[in-house]
């Protein structure tokens, strides 16, 4: 699977898609690369619900207690248009958020610093009292040198510690 995701279904071609490129004209070019993997490149669009996973619990109820605090939370998301409705349908614990930022349907992705500013536009936040998390380094990098607080995510307890390091009240 590593060899499969590395050489015929690497991130940079899933960033195309997160970065609008229809699903089914990039699945097409990648079989026309590799058509003896044909069939699993398609299940790149048909079996993807099965690839997302489950909601993890903890993070839910990191989030529910940020918001039921009073923190304004918004997510910035490097993700299809077209498969986003159905994460949204999936997982009602995104309605939580005030406004998300998707690559696919906003045109700019992390770690670009134009997607940090889009969301810090939209939101109308300022950097400095802003905390920025997600579990990529480059992605954290990018927001803390806009002046963002960031925290590199690994858990949702190592999450929480820093949080409230930052004086959040979680």
């Amino acid at each position: 699977m590593e060899w499969f995701l590395t050489h015929i279904a690497p991130s940079s071609w899933n960033h195309e898609m997160d970065m609008g490129k229809p699903f089914d004209q990039a699945i097409e070019e990648r079989q026309a690369l590799f058509p003896q993997h044909a069939t699993l490149i398609a299940e790149w669009k048909s079996g993807w619900e099965r690839m997302l996973g489950g909601a993890i619990e903890d993070s839910v109820d990191l989030l529910d207690r940020l918001r039921t605090r009073g923190y304004r939370v918004a997510a910035l998301t490097n993700w299809s248009a077209e498969t986003f409705p159905v994460a949204l349908a999936r997982y009602p614990f995104l309605g939580w958020f005030e406004d998300i930022i998707i690559s696919g349907v906003d045109g700019v992705a992390k770690p670009e610093s134009a997607a940090f500013q889009l969301a810090l536009t939209r939101t109308g936040w300022e950097p400095a009292r802003t905390v920025f998390i997600d579990d990529s380094l480059p992605n954290v990098a990018a927001a803390a040198s806009l002046g963002m607080h960031s925290v590199h995510f690994a858990s949702p307890a190592q999450c929480r510690e820093e949080l409230r390091a930052l004086g959040v009240r979680v």
